[in-house]
């Protein structure tokens, strides 16, 4: 597999830390992500401040599990230049893709996910490469919904020529392998099926497993916890 350059391995992460659980919580809120969810938003907010007494000191981000809010609904809340995020039209069953049988979450709506990471220094990997160097790293592949979530909370993690994909998240075949499809997060050029209108738009779409991309890292965390 490709190595990381020193130029990328010691590059900072161009992002800021991430906002309280509280701030977050009301993020969600004001998105209506609680309904969505099944919740009322003063249960979103306990949740938050009880987590915020345990949550590591770099903070964490605040997840909704997907089987209670998938990632065809939470895409269109992402926003950049004032466009709305959008799935690729030839991704219809996004919704399918489901964790990978190595990534365990916590059997509760909401959720932490901690020691993020966009993966940078994984850029022009490709996912079959990048997927056993982050189980070396004892990392964790970000799954898709987190990925939005972070974007939703961090806008400014999402940058031309710095978007990441979200390997945690893979559709199983019905004979048990795997779609060669894995999902990321982009920014829209407009261009194509994507439509003009929808230029600078966030994107979640896919890649081929065994493709490389230079402008795409491999988002993964240090753990998840409820």
């Amino acid at each position: 597999m490709p190595e990381a350059t020193p130029a990328m391995s010691a590059a900072p992460a161009a992002y800021s830390r991430l906002t309280p659980l509280r701030v977050q919580a009301e993020r969600l809120v004001e998105l209506g992500v609680h309904e969505i969810v099944g919740l009322s938003a003063a249960e979103l907010r306990a949740f938050a401040a009880a987590a915020e007494t345990t949550a590591p000191a770099d903070g964490a981000l605040l997840a909704v599990h997907p089987d209670r809010a998938p990632a065809s609904v939470l895409a269109p809340l992402l926003r950049r230049d004032g466009r709305p995020g959008f799935v690729v039209v030839d991704m219809p069953d996004v919704d399918a893709f489901a964790p990978l049988d190595t990534v365990e979450l916590p059997d509760a709506p909401l959720y932490l996910v901690t020691g993020l990471d966009r993966g940078d220094r994984m850029a022009n990997w490709s996912p079959d490469e990048a997927l056993p160097a982050l189980a070396a790293e004892d990392r964790t592949p970000l799954l898709l919904t987190e990925g939005i979530h972070w974007v939703l909370q961090q806008p400014e993690v999402l940058a031309r020529g710095n978007c990441f994909m979200t390997i945690g998240s893979r559709l199983r075949r019905p004979n048990g392998t795997l779609d060669a499809r894995t999902p990321a997060i982009w920014i829209s050029n407009g261009t194509g099926r994507d439509g003009r209108e929808r230029r600078n738009a966030p994107k979640v779409g896919w890649c081929w497993a065994g493709n490389r991309h230079t402008w795409l890292g491999f988002a993964s965390a240090t753990g998840r916890n409820p």
